[in-house]
């Protein structure tokens, strides 16, 4: 289980290598994923105790300067973020659909941890920025009011920042949907 988690997003592949080094070297953390994505981004995605990832997060955000896109500390992270973001999440009917789609990789995950703290929903996947032009988008199921609920929490921690792309909810999806979602 995760204590906390960060995320350091860079417009610079080299400026994300050369932070994710120093985020590393600077607090005990866990390196969870350090890699390109699209539109020649960078991310760097940590966990460990609240303390140690502010720290290595701090030291991101002092490195890479003028390249950040964005960022995110999470003190008390859901337990549903984790296997969201590698497509491992247990849901095997789709209820109501929510889906909030955003501009950078941090503020998807942003969007899913509220969203699920929010309403009782299922999270099904968090797509980070591959293959999407730097995009990125969260997806989730449960009852319509649950979902509804939910897409206004996650719409609500990133639209001020200016990274929301759009946000819908299917209160009824048709049932090949559920091929395509899950």
């Amino acid at each position: 289980m995760y204590i906390a988690i960060g995320m350091v997003e860079f417009n610079s592949i080299a400026k994300g290598i050369e932070a994710c080094d120093a985020m590393v070297k600077v607090a005990k953390v866990d390196l969870i994923e350090a890699h390109p994505v699209c539109a020649g981004k960078y991310i760097v995605y940590i966990t460990g105790n609240v303390d140690a990832v502010r720290t290595s997060v701090n030291r991101g955000l002092e490195v890479g300067e003028r390249n950040i896109v964005d960022k995110f500390i999470i003190p008390n992270v859901h337990p549903q973020v984790q296997p969201a973001l590698t497509s491992s999440s247990q849901v095997v009917k789709l209820k109501a659909l929510g889906c909030i789609e955003t501009f950078s990789a941090a503020s998807a995950i942003l969007a899913a941890d509220a969203a699920v703290k929010a309403a009782k929903v299922d999270l099904i996947e968090i797509r980070l920025a591959n293959g999407m032009g730097g995009k990125s988008f969260v997806t989730f199921t449960g009852d319509v009011g649950a979902v509804q609920s939910a897409t206004g929490a996650g719409v609500a921690m990133v639209e001020n920042e200016g990274f929301l792309v759009e946000s819908i909810v299917i209160p009824s999806p048709h049932d090949y949907m559920g091929k395509a979602i899950l």
